[in-house]
């Protein structure tokens, strides 16, 4: 960051390296003209102690813009300024930003584990002031430790955070944060204001005698060093430097509709920028200009020409022009058309007529180009059309269809559909026949011709268009060829894709019923309440879908987003997973182990797999036990309207909740009490839940051993789960689940049924 001055920060001096003063402005001759040019107001002070104060920043009344005081306490030595109760220790004009000093959240504990000393510090920003979040890291240190960063974007809540664990001193990885005795994250832009919480798994318990406290801070990006000695240094300390950015105005789009007004503040050879991602304008000199974009006088005038040791013109001379120079070449030197800034010697004269060859060349580029551009005209279908058959090949079409040819129609297998159909299947993706839209892609319901039976199926078609590797086009086809041979009745289907689009395009069944989400939570009340035995069955259709993906395909797949969103109901309340765009086929010598970047979606992750990067199947159980936490609470996995962070996870509360024998406060009362034994039901199915959400996976039970339990707990409600079950055999053969059998049972029932999937190349993904 450019800034004008720093002050140390007390009791950090082996933690926060600070600089004491530094200006950048481009070069050193330019800083110190700069330094002459006015700051403050006429008549207002300039600096308090040793920090410049620029306008619009002030101290003293008509010195500054509204919302920009600066008090100046000379009770300290230097001088302190203050904006509000915040210490600030630099300005940047060029970056409109500025340095201050903020406070860190503790949390300590005895040896007892019980808590000592906890705060959690907040920050609230009046418009148009916002965090950065270029220049600013949120850190978090600790051997037990868990720390989360919150705050709002105007009306949108944003959450981020991280965990860091230890079990030693020597275990801590010196001068890197990432995840052992320290972690460290990015912010949200645009952020007006910030709570840090901490929370402990263990209260410190096992690590008290080297490290009682957990600490967490937004501080300046570079301005923070991680060792072994951090623990010690940080318990004696109290603020961090951190960056604010500051506009003018409070506008989203301000700068032409702020130019008409009469309270515009970029004054002389300057312009306005419109920040990205926060409200109000900055203004800026223009090139050839330097000072204070918002004093009254504007920017001056750099005077290139004027600069010792510095020559502005290669043989020629320099001349002054407001915000530029121009170069005056001698006789016999022209300025170069191309580095303005020197005089080329003139080349000697030729005889020949310069001028005709001149215009007979511009005369014979104007034709080719005008033939040039019919032959472009031509050719551009013909281009379409291999730039087509380039992303097909580029996307592994040659291998999908040499291997689905291979089957010679044996198998059900996917479809490899054309551009053409799927536009034609979608009105041109039309936005009338858009049905869903995430991160990543929007979904489109389609109704496909004739030729595929009028089908009606649902399209995704991605926002990415990054072109793919090779390799990724080997793991596409084969995660094709494996997700498309799927016929389990509660699985949503991959009918085929489009590979003809730089990204390609994915074609599911189309499931017509709303999720189970929308069905628990009744926003709007679109849909009826849920019974418990309908919710019963939902799960127990959920986890023999899991258990199926987990046990019975070969490669197993592992869903890694399972969430109540992506279980989508029929008419007849039929559970369907769906959207495996972040499932994982785990190769034999993996043996059921991957290490993956964490991606999956919050409040339903897994924290062992956050922790170890390491992905296994029972990642999907401890997602599965918090969608069986909210059918049996109603309650969302996570909850805005809670004011600690622990509580609004709803896989703490119960846990909480269940360790403390108070499962009742948070169960859904309703589902408990619409049969006789109900209670008993919802306590089995609570104890499940629990046992699928403990924090090491060895101690969670397997899908499979889920499903065995939820069937049995069917059958005791009289709702056997084999009740119009299905799960499709490539070679024709029912499938049939009963509810109430044993785990050795269930796998011989699942192997009789066992799909012959196509093996895929190499070692699936």
């Amino acid at each position: 960051m450019a800034l004008h001055e720093r002050m140390l920060v007390e009791q950090l001096s082996l933690v926060i390296l600070m600089v004491g003063v530094y200006v950048m402005l481009g070069s050193v001759i330019t800083t110190t003209v700069a330094q002459a040019l006015p700051q403050s107001l006429h008549g207002c002070p300039d600096k308090c102690g040793n920090l410049t104060i620029p306008y619009p920043f002030g101290i003293g009344d008509n010195c500054h813009m509204k919302g920009f005081r600066i008090i100046c306490n000379t009770s300290t030595e230097p001088p302190t300024a203050l904006w509000g109760n915040i210490t600030v220790t630099a300005f940047s004009l060029d970056e409109a930003e500025m340095q201050v000093l903020q406070y860190m959240a503790k949390d300590c504990y005895n040896e007892q584990g019980n808590s000592t000393y906890n705060n959690d510090p907040w920050l609230s920003l009046p418009p148009p002031f916002t965090i950065s979040d270029t220049k600013n890291k949120f850190i978090a240190v600790g051997c037990d430790t868990y720390a989360l960063f919150k705050g709002f974007r105007g009306e949108e809540r944003y959450i981020t955070g991280c965990i860091s664990f230890c079990d030693s001193i020597g275990s801590v990885n010196q001068d890197s944060c990432s995840g052992v005795g320290c972690c460290q994250t990015n912010i949200p832009s645009g952020m007006k204001n910030r709570t840090v919480e901490l929370t402990s798994y263990n209260n410190h318990s096992d690590i008290w005698g080297f490290n009682p406290c957990s600490y967490a801070f937004i501080v300046e990006e570079g301005e923070f060093k991680f060792s072994s000695k951090t623990f010690q240094q940080l318990d004696s300390s109290e603020k961090v430097p951190m960056i604010f950015n500051w506009a003018i105005g409070v506008e989203e789009d301000p700068c032409d509709e702020a130019q008409k007004r009469q309270d515009y503040v970029c004054k002389g050879n300057t312009t306005c920028v419109n920040p990205i991602h926060r409200s109000g304008y900055v203004c800026k000199c223009k090139k050839g200009y330097e000072g204070n974009p918002y004093h009254p006088n504007g920017c001056q005038d750099i005077d290139e020409c004027s600069l010792p040791n510095i020559n502005p013109c290669t043989n020629g001379t320099c001349s002054n022009l407001p915000g530029s120079h121009t170069c005056l070449c001698p006789t016999g030197y022209t300025i170069d058309s191309v580095n303005e800034t020197s005089c080329l010697k003139n080349p000697p004269t030729s005889n020949n007529n310069s001028l005709k060859i001149s215009v007979g060349v511009i005369a014979a580029f104007f034709v080719l180009l005008v033939v040039f551009f019919c032959l472009y005209c031509m050719m551009k279908r013909r281009q379409f059309k291999k730039q087509q058959d380039k992303f097909f090949k580029q996307n592994g079409g040659l291998f999908l269809r040499q291997q689905l040819a291979s089957y010679n129609g044996s198998v059900d297998a996917a479809t490899i559909f054309t551009e053409e159909e799927l536009r034609k299947a979608t009105n041109n993706y039309n936005e009338e026949r858009k049905i869903g839209e995430g991160g990543y892609g929007v979904v489109y319901s389609g109704n496909l011709s004739a030729d595929h039976h009028n089908k009606v199926v649902a399209i995704k078609k991605s926002k990415v268009s990054a072109p793919i590797t090779e390799t990724q086009s080997l793991e596409f086809v084969n995660e094709v060829i494996v997700l498309s041979q799927i016929h389990h009745k509660n699985v949503v289907r991959l009918l085929g894709c489009c590979l003809e689009t730089q990204t390609p395009i994915l074609v599911y069944e189309y499931i017509s019923h709303g999720t189970l989400h929308d069905h628990i939570h009744r926003k709007d009340n679109k849909y009826p309440r849920l019974p418990l035995d309908l919710r019963l069955k939902i799960a127990a259709d959920t986890a023999e879908a899991l258990s199926y993906l987990h046990h019975y395909t070969e490669p197993p797949i592992i869903h890694r987003d399972v969430k109540s969103m992506n279980i989508l109901l029929d008419q007849k309340y039929t559970a369907k997973v769906g959207d495996f765009g972040a499932s994982k086929l785990v190769p034999d010598q993996d043996e059921g182990q991957l290490s993956t970047l964490v991606q999956g979606t919050l409040g339903y992750l897994d924290p062992e797999y956050l922790q170890s990067h390491i992905l296994t199947a029972k990642s999907d159980v401890y997602s599965f036990g918090v969608v069986l936490v909210e059918l049996i609470t109603s309650q969302k996995a996570l909850s805005s309207n809670k004011k600690s962070e622990v509580d609004r996870n709803l896989a703490n509360v119960f846990v909480r909740a269940m360790k403390g024998g108070c499962l009742d406060e948070i169960l859904d009362a309703e589902i408990a009490k619409e049969g006789e034994g109900f209670e008993k039901v919802v306590e089995t199915v609570a104890d499940l839940a629990n046992r699928c959400l403990k924090l090491r996976g060895e101690e969670r039970p397997s899908m499979k051993e889920v499903a065995v339990e939820l069937g049995g707990l069917l059958k005791i409600m009289g709702k056997d789960s084999d009740e119009g079950k299905e799960t499709d055999h490539l070679l024709g053969s029912p499938a049939n689940f009963v509810a109430d059998i044993s785990s050795a049972e269930y796998d011989q029932s699942m192997q009789t049924q066992h799909i012959q999937m196509v093996k895929p190349y190499g070692d699936g993904r």
